[in-house]
């Protein structure tokens, strides 16, 4: 695995993309802070770059630096959540500007995948995740449903629980407004 983390660091800080496992599907994902980067992903899935895409984190501290302000109970849903989950939070700030949503907001989720978190914690920076299909596309349950077109367009595939079968689910996605207004947007 360490073996593994550390090629996707080199794609990683060159601005490249990868295709990896994360806690919920398989993602593709670049530096969150890049913004030649972050468009590629778009001309990968073919989407709309006015549809934003979230961003990976490996500990609920560092939110802040990610957001003006953090909601109170967004500490308490992310610890007591016990699937896996994405607040949209309002105000995104210190992240590559097309990766933000037109009204300002970015979605983050705290990963528990053991992978993800450490490569995210030797990064030292969030990574964008957005499911590994064109846009409008089903999104693969697990690595072999993942079509040779997105295969092909990233600069690395992660070898790394590519035999695993176990059908994942995306994650739950909850809108925070500043007052701590919640908004469900996927259960």
């Amino acid at each position: 695995m360490q073996e593994e983390i550390k090629k996707a660091l080199d794609i990683l800080f060159s601005g490249g993309i990868i295709l990896y496992p994360t806690d919920t599907i398989w993602g593709i994902g670049c530096d969150a802070n890049n913004e030649k980067a972050v468009q590629r992903i778009y001309e990968i899935k073919k989407r709309a770059d006015s549809k934003s895409m979230l961003v990976l984190i490996d500990d609920a501290g560092r939110i802040p630096s990610y957001v003006e302000e953090m909601p109170e109970i967004a500490w308490d849903l992310i610890e007591l959540s016990e699937k896996p989950l994405t607040i949209i939070y309002s105000e995104a700030k210190n992240l590559a500007k097309n990766l933000i949503a037109e009204d300002g907001s970015i979605g983050i989720r705290v990963t528990r995948d053991k992978f993800t978190r450490d490569l995210i914690r030797r990064f030292k920076r969030p990574i964008v995740s957005t499911s590994a299909n064109v846009s409008g596309q089903t999104a693969p349950a697990f690595f072999d449903e993942i079509s040779e077109e997105i295969k092909s367009a990233v600069d690395y595939i992660v070898n790394h629980r590519q035999e695993d079968t176990t059908k994942a689910v995306p994650s739950s996605i909850i809108k925070l407004g500043v007052n701590g207004e919640v908004k469900i947007i996927r259960e």
